[in-house]
């Protein structure tokens, strides 16, 4: 029985890695403009927007990682 070949690397890869350590340095900048608001608040309420910032990163990543995998931006049978 013979192995087939490996596949070949893919550049979406490192791309969408680039974009992604873009976005998140953005991300990072924009959430850490909010720090002075937030610390009037009380802890409790800083603490939940902190695990939701910390959350929300990755939701508007979900077409960039099926890209980075599949090369397309959606998945078949998903609006566009």
């Amino acid at each position: 029985m013979a192995l087939s070949p490996p596949p070949e690397p893919s550049w979406r890869k490192p791309v969408g890695m680039l974009g992604l350590l873009g976005y998140l340095a953005l991300y990072a900048l924009v959430v850490t403009s909010f720090a002075d608001a937030l610390a009037t608040l009380p802890q409790p309420l800083v603490v939940l927007a902190y695990i939701a910032a910390g959350l929300a990163w990755v939701l508007p990543l979900r077409p960039l990682f099926l890209w980075m995998n599949t090369g397309r931006w959606t998945h078949d049978g998903e609006a566009k």
